[in-house]
């Protein structure tokens, strides 16, 4: 393959990426290992609301309502009940008519069904309605629970802590995630051996994800000033939702596909800080289907897009540091960048197909024989990231696993992760196609409909 300008320029351009990709790596790596321990706080001196958003959740709603009142018999449980068509409202009613800590808010439609910022909303409008008038509200915090969502026990002395709500400058905690079902030996009952190995490894690479590689970045986000909050284990302190509603006349943005991370940004920019705690979390269930995982994350791709319309309030904030600007703008391009990776390579393909088809393969062979130390530092810096992050993992999650199995777990994450090519080249064809509207993710538990797996609405 003949060394042309342009050539040069792609290779160069990805080697740039894949450059921005190590510091970032780099960085969530070390801030992963050297963190320190959180010191824990006084919960009681929080007054504690817990919204759980429903849609047809009738398959796991009681189950939740019922363990966040045994684990936290203290706070108050809200459920959003967004129009369900099964079960779900009776069975949160009936938990109310004997439970005074258990509220249902009622949402019917042409006004439900809005998006789950829509949903949480209304919650926050009950909520204003229900705390007496000379209520501290910078006491009163808020935590957004999945519908499948289950908290650790031992999660609210954390939050309450100085790294968190024990300082008053903290709007916005978010604690790390966890797949329930990991260790789910068939995550897919109804089907062979094969299948439920290829769910297994689905579900594990997903639990990797989140408690190592999103945790590390989420704790470099700490000393840059730019954590993002998730739509599970996100708590908030009401005086801080106040403020973002005084300017943005609703806490949570209508419409919004990441509406959790949306949150965040206004929080910060409202001037309050988002603290990430690792040494608590929150657990739901990983995706064992392939295809539901894709549209999952095709919807976080398009939501994190719809982020960039911040970047200008970003940069002229004075509330973020140069570092939490460049971390945060990092964030806004990543469903860029992959689409831009995918784009180089395969024009880089395309412009070795053609050097094959000019010099003939003993020819473009030879020269690739010739730079193979330039190609094998490619690959380690490529791969090695992922891989290196499973024997983290195995001691944090599996200890009694083998190191062996740690680090193929990495080689797994490093394969999981060129779903991200894919999922954002859907998500910029939905935005060019002006398609917003969604589905909510189908729990393992629920039957599947007519139609298939949830998917995206059209």
């Amino acid at each position: 393959m003949p060394v042309t300008p342009g050539s040069l320029a792609l290779f160069a351009f990805s080697c740039a990426l894949l450059l921005c990709f190590l510091l970032y790596w780099a960085g969530a790596r070390h801030a992963y290992l050297s963190r320190p321990a959180a010191e824990p706080g006084d919960p009681a001196g929080f007054d504690w609301h817990f919204f759980v958003p429903c849609r047809d959740e009738e398959a796991v709603i009681g189950t939740t309502v019922s363990r966040l009142r045994g684990d936290f018999p203290a706070c108050h449980v809200w459920v959003i009940d967004d129009d369900s068509d099964d079960a779900t409202g009776a069975i949160v009613t009936a938990h109310a008519a004997t439970d005074p800590y258990v509220h249902l808010v009622r949402r019917r439609r042409p006004h439900a069904r809005a998006g789950k910022g829509a949903a949480l909303n209304s919650a926050y409008d009950a909520l204003d309605a229900f705390l007496p008038e000379d209520a501290d509200r910078s006491r009163v915090v808020v935590c957004v629970i999945d519908a499948d969502g289950r908290l650790d026990p031992g999660a609210l002395p954390v939050v309450s802590g100085p790294a968190a709500f024990g300082d008053p400058d903290i709007g916005g905690v978010q604690v790390t995630v966890r797949m329930r079902n990991v260790d789910d030996p068939r995550p897919l009952p109804d089907h062979g051996r094969l299948r439920n190995a290829l769910a297994r490894l689905l579900v594990r690479v997903q639990d990797m994800e989140f408690t190592v590689s999103n945790a590390g970045m989420q704790l470099l986000r700490n000393r840059t000033g730019s954590v993002g909050l998730g739509g599970n284990g996100q708590f908030t302190r009401l005086t801080a939702l106040d403020r973002i509603a005084a300017a943005e006349r609703r806490p949570w943005q209508r419409g919004a596909l990441l509406e959790d991370y949306e949150l965040g940004l206004h929080m910060i920019l409202g001037g309050y800080r988002v603290s990430h705690v690792a040494d608590t979390w929150v657990s739901q269930e990983g995706l064992p289907h392939l295809r539901r995982l894709l549209t999952q994350r095709t919807r976080w791709a398009q939501g994190n897009l719809q982020c960039v319309r911040y970047a200008s309030r970003v940069i002229a904030s004075r509330h973020y540091s140069a570092r939490g600007v460049l971390e945060t703008l990092y964030t806004f391009v990543q469903p860029v960048a992959h689409l831009v990776s995918l784009v180089v390579s395969a024009t880089l393909l395309s412009l070795l197909g053609l050097a094959l088809a000019d010099d003939g393969s003993g020819t473009v062979l030879g020269r690739m024989v010739a730079v193979w130390p330039l190609s094998l530092i490619l690959a380690l810096a490529s791969i090695g990231p992922f891989v290196l992050w499973g024997p983290v993992y195995r001691r944090e999650r599996a200890a009694g696993r083998s190191r062996l199995t740690g680090l193929l777990w990495g080689l797994a994450l490093w394969l999981y992760a060129y779903h991200l090519f894919l999922v954002s080249a859907r998500a910029f064809v939905r935005i060019l196609r002006g398609r917003t509207g969604w589905a909510k993710t189908r729990r393992n538990a629920e039957p599947i409909t007519a139609g298939g797996s949830v998917a995206i609405e059209e």
